[in-house]
């Protein structure tokens, strides 16, 4: 039962018209009471105070303060200056805390011995909850029944098993579903625990308007009650069911009496049964419309003029492995593409290449002599000195062998 403060950052002009009561939450959310500051103390959100209680003080959590919680009192129709709203006595201190948690370690053990204390009695009631207060003098019992239950002699009885003022508080299953806490089927927590505060009353008349099943396992919530949820839309599906003819269960044709089967508001589709025949028809509001008129003037249509029913397929969930679908051949093909673009065909670069020289295959030393000699026609020849030409190369001596 959380509430966004959207108002915390409102600065505030004149301090006197500043709001000096605070909202304090006990037992985790599950009940939550308005309590004027008459100090000169400052109180933040989730600070644990102390407050006025039943002959005693009560220790609790700072909800909400500031000028969201008069929008809150006037939600729950309670006065800002009404003179018997309890007071804010201080923050709590380690001996305040400390007894706050002694007691409600207690609280398990008086839900036990609350419950086999009525059982002996033979009351048609169960207990659900035990909520003592920090200075242990007050204990609000909690229970559930569907008749009155004549508890005069049970209060007897726990004051004396206790020791305590004892207070009996009956709620609904609601109210029990919503201080318990629970996942709900869509898988969010649950809407009495969290949000919701006024508990209309279900009836399986929502589930048929909008063309639900009357599954008592699927419309029931963790509280044994038709779930909160199916009056959310009810109000949509009752707007859009204004433009369905009405009395149109029945329609007569050549092949016999068609039974209305089901609605469909989304499309504005009214399906139809045909007798010895288990295949539904649909048929446009305007279709039944004119086929209701031809009835009134007793004349029976050939046929139903059934339309198709168009919707959009389901698209089927793949699989797919993304690892590795990305390789470098795609940038190689993309520069490709770029240089082709650039530089044109293969054929028109054929063209464009300038004519290569023919390719020398000697050995590197003949190229060399070739290079560094001059030709004969443009350059006279030197003299060559007088030293004994070199013998040939295969007769040369091999070379002489060093020994180590």
């Amino acid at each position: 039962m959380n509430v966004y403060d959207w108002l915390s950052n409102l600065p505030i002009h004149d301090p006197a018209t500043e709001c000096r009561v605070m909202e304090v939450s006990f037992s985790q959310g599950s009940r939550k009471d308005f309590f004027r500051n008459t100090t000169t103390q400052i109180f933040e959100k989730g600070e644990m105070v102390s407050v006025e209680g039943v002959s005693g003080f009560d220790v609790g959590e700072v909800s909400l303060t500031g000028e969201l919680v008069r929008i809150q009192m006037k939600k729950k129709s309670v006065e800002e200056f009404h003179p018997d709203m309890k007071k804010v006595l201080r923050r709590a201190s380690d001996r305040d805390l400390d007894l706050l948690k002694q007691n409600k370690a207690r609280e398990k053990e008086a839900v036990i011995r609350s419950r086999a204390i009525s059982r002996q009695l033979k009351l048609d009631m169960k207990v659900s909850q035990v909520e003592i207060q920090a200075d242990g003098r007050k204990a609000t019992f909690y229970y559930i029944a569907d008749d009155r239950v004549d508890f005069r002699e049970l209060i007897k009885i726990f004051a004396s098993e206790f020791r305590v003022k004892v207070e009996m508080r009956q709620i609904g299953a609601r109210q029990e579903a919503g201080k318990v806490g629970g996942i709900g089927s869509c898988g969010r927590e649950l809407c009495c625990s969290t949000w919701l505060t006024d508990f209309k009353s279900v009836n399986t008349t929502a589930a048929r308007y909008q063309n639900l099943s009357i599954n008592q396992s699927k419309l029931s919530g963790q509280c044994g009650r038709l779930k909160c949820c199916l009056n959310y839309e009810l109000d949509t599906y009752l707007d859009a069911l204004q433009q369905f003819p009405d009395n149109a269960d029945t329609l007569q044709v050549a092949k016999g009496t068609a039974l209305l089967v089901k609605k469909d508001i989304f499309k504005y589709l009214m399906w139809y049964v045909l007798p010895d025949s288990n295949k539904q028809y649909p048929l446009l509001i305007e279709r039944v419309k004119q086929i209701k008129n031809l009835n009134k003037q007793n004349i029976i249509p050939d046929d139903l003029g059934a339309v198709e029913a168009t919707g959009k397929p389901k698209e089927e969930l793949v699989n797919v492995d993304l690892t590795g679908q990305f390789s470098l051949k795609t940038l190689d093909n993309a520069d490709k593409k770029k240089r082709h673009n650039r530089l044109g065909p293969p054929q028109q670069r054929r063209d464009n290449k300038p004519q290569q020289q023919p390719r020398d295959n000697r050995p590197p030393q003949q190229q060399r002599d070739n290079r560094q000699q001059p030709s004969k026609d443009n350059r006279p020849q030197q003299p060559r000195d007088n030293r004994p030409p070199s013998p040939p190369r295969e007769n040369r001596p091999p070379p002489p062998i060093k020994k180590p």
